[in-house]
């Protein structure tokens, strides 16, 4: 099938590296696998920082704008098979899709929807309208998380759903890991920026004074607008302790999971959390909170340990537990391996998504 690819919040090809656009062009990759020919259709970020209706008429005229020009190109080269939109919400919604595939008439699909019944109210609610539009008149959409899925049901109970596990490229962790010797290192991997990631930070930090009486060390890997508000929160610990390493390459992030012991981050608002998937395919444990998205990448007891949201003491009785115990640290990390490598990997994620275009998108068109 000919794809038109688009993604509302953040284009594949945006410079800034994110979780969004790294998905999106996993996406991409395993649609291509398959043998489809995808193109990314439009590059207009339907994006809104904050709730305002003039901000969304603005957005409604340029996406008019670009719909025409998207019409007169597919009425003389023809259309698409079919339209798949990546993680419409009611910041970023889909104004293009819905509209091209029934004037087309090719079936409309969706990734990573999402519904807050929370801005049903105010000036979110035009661009919420417009999500549960696209929702409700795609051939299938596709929920990375049991949680997504509920959200979009209560919602748009007519709405055709599927379930694809988020997944990762293993390729850069198909060595063998390698074998530790000296402290105990931790590891986090994550952006600096307010919000969510900020929250997590500040836990991370709290949890860690209360196990400075064992050895450890830890590496941080990411670089951000928060950069200098991260650092003050991490002041009161031993600054030996600490190794700041930036924003780094894919492949130097894969090295520093490999060299690590155990993945530690609490994950405040984590749809789900690529660097998790990461951080196991390296054979890491993680220590994390069973909050959001979480639970959907990490398997408490079973390839980590997760823990009461917002519960620093519990966070930090994780962290000393297996940092005492190397057998059960070791146990959890081959487990945590063998979970990704064999069930979360882009192969298995490729299978899966043929199979539901098979189900869907194939045979709405």
């Amino acid at each position: 099938m000919r794809i038109a690819f688009y993604a509302p919040l953040k284009s594949p090809d945006h410079p800034v590296p994110s979780g969004d656009r790294q998905m999106a062009r996993m996406l991409i990759e395993a649609l291509r696998l398959s043998g489809h020919d995808v193109q990314i259709a439009s590059t207009l970020r339907a994006f809104s920082r904050e709730a305002s209706d003039a901000a969304f008429l603005d957005l409604r005229k340029q996406a008019d704008a670009e719909i025409v020009r998207l019409s007169r190109t597919w009425a003389k080269d023809g259309p698409p098979d079919a339209w798949f939109c990546y993680h419409p919400y009611y910041k970023a919604p889909d104004l293009l899709g819905p509209a091209l595939a029934a004037e087309f008439a090719i079936p409309y699909l969706t990734a990573e929807s999402s519904y807050s019944s929370r801005r049903n109210e105010g000036a979110w609610k035009l661009a919420q309208d417009a999500v549960a539009d696209g929702v409700g008149r795609a051939a299938v959409n596709i929920c990375f998380t049991e949680r997504d899925r509920r959200g979009l049901e209560e919602a748009i109970p007519d709405g055709r759903y599927a379930m694809l596990a988020p997944f990762i490229d293993v390729g850069q962790f198909q060595g063998t890991p390698k074998a530790k010797s000296g402290d105990a290192r931790l590891i986090a991997v994550a952006m600096m920026r307010p919000g969510d990631k900020m929250d997590s930070y500040r836990m991370l930090a709290a949890a860690l004074r209360l196990v400075v009486d064992i050895p450890w060390t830890l590496t941080i890997v990411g670089d951000g607008p928060s950069r200098a508000a991260v650092q003050e929160t991490f002041a009161r610990l031993p600054a030996r302790r600490l190794d700041w390493a930036g924003e780094n390459a894919p492949e130097t992030v894969a090295d520093l999971l490999f060299g690590s012991d155990l993945y530690v981050w609490p994950g405040f608002g984590e749809a789900y959390g690529l660097s998790y998937l990461e951080a196991q395919a390296a054979g890491l444990p993680v220590v994390a909170q069973a909050t959001a998205g979480v639970p959907e990448v990490v398997r408490n007891g079973e390839t980590g340990l997760l823990t009461a949201a917002g519960d620093a003491n519990a966070f930090a009785e994780a962290i000393r537990r297996l940092l005492g115990d190397a057998a059960l640290r070791a146990e959890l990390g081959n487990r945590a391996r063998r979970f990704v490598l064999e069930e979360r990997s882009l192969m298995a994620a490729t299978r899966r998504l043929e199979a539901i275009f098979t189900a869907f998108a194939r045979r709405s068109g």
